[in-house]
């Protein structure tokens, strides 16, 4: 027998978390397919689930905050690989995602095939990349250096960093990761170093740059 596959389908839209949810248990015998339809969601079923094999992650869902979530969801659990699903598929925010540690990027308006080639890609190491895409290179300097700057973040400075931006204080922090507030301040200072800003502010403010534009477009 095939050992189990665990799926998480993150995406706001019911109808097309069916297809993804049918397409998924086509590609995989035994799969566990775990559902939600907002970030919320998403984020306590991969922070309390073990060995993921795949997520599928819908950019604009409620709660995403585009690009930024992807960051936010890598940070939560940096060994389960995510794709990107959206249907904004533009080569700057393909080549983004990607950048931003995203092991594959679906459009909304791939057919199924194309999905279950994709899935099949990504659970056997690989990077799945639109078919025809040329992802070149960051045209915006300050995007690239921002992602260059997100890309030095651990793990941990990097959910600290996606607390922030919830409004977190420290203190609340602390709670939701079991350290201590000295632990949380150390690593605040940290992430502004890494951003090169000098307020909690200007960083939230930064990371929203990688979710302003995916957030605009309906229907994604």
């Amino acid at each position: 027998m095939a050992p189990e596959l665990k799926f998480v389908v993150a995406d706001d839209h019911p109808l097309f978390r069916g297809a993804l949810r049918q397409t998924l248990a086509g590609t995989a015998e035994n799969a566990t397919i775990l559902e939600a339809g907002t970030f919320a969601e998403t984020k306590t079923i991969v922070s309390n689930t073990d060995d993921i094999d795949l997520v599928l992650l819908d950019l604009t869902m409620p709660g995403a905050s585009g690009l930024s979530g992807l960051v936010a969801l890598r940070a939560i659990n940096s060994a389960a690989p995510v794709v990107v699903v959206s249907a904004r598929d533009d080569v700057e925010t393909i080549r983004r995602a990607i950048e931003l540690g995203a092991s594959g990027f679906i459009s909304k308006s791939a057919s199924m095939d194309e999905i279950r080639k994709a899935v099949e890609t990504v659970l056997a190491g690989g990077v799945w990349i639109p078919m025809d895409v040329d992802l070149g290179a960051e045209m915006d300097p300050e995007i690239s250096d921002l992602i260059q700057r997100l890309q030095t973040l651990t793990p941990q400075q990097a959910r600290v960093l996606s607390m922030i931006a919830e409004g977190l204080l420290n203190k609340q922090i602390a709670y939701e990761l079991s350290v201590s507030e000295a632990t949380v301040k150390a690593h605040v200072s940290a992430v502004l170093q890494k951003l090169n800003v000098d307020s909690r502010t200007q960083a939230v403010i930064q990371l929203s740059r990688i979710g302003s534009e995916a957030q605009q477009v309906p229907g994604s």
